[in-house]
């Protein structure tokens, strides 16, 4: 299959931009997707660096500046705006670029959804599809794939409640991540972590509030200003960014991870790097988190300060083999299957019968498909499929 992959305007598509989930998944999809033989076009900032078939510059460091200065995202949050030069010339040059490249039946893929639309509306005789919705607003494209249910359910709304109207092309497909970007470590150091954006809706301030009270380290790292909100405690040290090396140890050698979102999380990727690293997870009990934080198996999930507390102080209860295991459902390798049997079946749309299309009559179960059923069966519950027996749950205490 043919894929034009999309980057963002505001960012460069390589592993130095990795305070930006949509960034990072246009680079993980790069190299999961052309590791299994599919031909990779990505459109994208000159100093992109990313595994794939082709990468086609659309955008200079000249027109970055242009736009965006000397603004220091690794500081603050990003700076963007659809109207702004680097956008502008984003949108023609793609549009100018994929005109020269594609082919009958080849897909478009707007990781940054309706932020790259005016490239897809320019291109509609290819399959658009929107690869990994995690954004409130936005969706357009006939064909979706949500990071979560959660998120799916919520883009639904209740007036989908007991009424026939789901479509069988919106799908969920979790984030995927590199196994061999992380570290794994069962030996943990004496200090919770909080990664990610440095604002209440992260719930940056109810972890502080917890390592207060408990009188425990608290590392806090990413963009935003902890001074600014008040926050100031002589148990939480503030490092600002994290880069590549400093964040894969923070999360492996952290004795739990805090994530408590005050918002429906449509993932909340660092909860799963940090089981991929072997660490805990304390988040909020609402979410995806209800599908990824498997509670008393990989860490807690929390709806009242008590919550919080007793786990913090039960964290050290939660086997770090257990969290890896779960964490390992989401690697490239598991989560290509899924979306190759997707866009297969979009594909056989255009090519065959659409939904009634079966490729292979005498065996209903898609070939080399182990690790989608698997990951379709586990996600949510504490039963281990592949080892028959069930994980007993493990007891908070005070």
């Amino acid at each position: 299959m043919r894929f034009h992959i999309l980057g963002l305007p505001h960012t460069v598509s390589s592993k130095l931009f990795n305070a930006c989930a949509y960034t990072r998944k246009v680079v993980k999809f790069g190299k999961m997707m052309t590791q299994r033989g599919h031909e990779i076009i990505h459109y994208g900032h000159e100093d992109s660096d990313l595994v794939c078939s082709e990468h086609v510059s659309v955008l200079t460091n000249k027109d970055f500046e242009i736009s965006y200065g000397s603004h220091d995202w690794r500081k603050n949050f990003f700076k963007f705006d659809m109207n702004d030069h680097a956008y502008q010339t984003f949108f023609k040059n793609a549009i100018k670029e994929i005109s020269k490249r594609k082919q009958k039946n080849d897909f478009i893929l707007p990781f940054w959804g309706s932020g790259v639309r005016p490239i897809c509306d320019a291109h509609n005789d290819l399959i658009v599809v929107e690869p990994g919705i995690g954004y409130a607003g936005g969706h357009w494209a006939r064909f979706k794939i949500f990071e979560s249910y959660a998120i799916y359910h919520a883009y639904c709304n209740l007036e989908n409640v007991g009424t026939c109207k789901q479509d069988n092309y919106e799908v969920v497909i979790p984030n995927y991540f590199d196994l061999e970007e992380f570290e794994y470590s069962e030996e943990k150091e004496d200090y919770f972590l909080y990664l990610g954006r440095v604002y209440n809706g992260k719930g940056v301030h109810i972890a502080a509030q917890v390592c207060e009270h408990l009188r425990g380290k608290l590392i806090v790292a990413g963009q935003g200003s902890l001074k600014e909100m008040g926050i100031t405690s002589k148990y939480i040290e503030h490092i600002g960014y994290a880069d590549i090396e400093k964040r894969k140890r923070l999360m492996a050698k952290a004795k739990g991870l805090f994530l408590p979102s005050q918002y429906i999380e449509p993932f909340g990727g660092v909860q799963v790097e940090s089981l991929i690293s072997g660490t805990p997870t304390i988040t909020s009990d609402w979410g995806a988190f209800t599908e990824n934080n498997i509670n008393g198996l990989t860490g807690y999930r929390c709806r009242t300060f008590e919550d919080y507390v007793k786990a913090a102080r039960n964290i050290g209860k939660i086997n770090p083999k257990d969290c890896r295991k779960f964490g390992e459902r989401f690697s490239l390798e598991n989560v290509a299957l899924m979306y190759e049997k997707y866009f297969q079946d979009v594909l056989n749309i255009y090519t065959c019968k659409g939904w009634y299309e079966i490729k292979d009559p005498n065996n209903l179960r898609p070939k080399n498909t182990k690790g989608y059923y698997d990951f379709v069966d586990i996600g949510t519950a504490d039963f281990d499929v592949a080892n028959g027996k069930i994980h007993k749950p493990i007891i908070v205490t005070g």
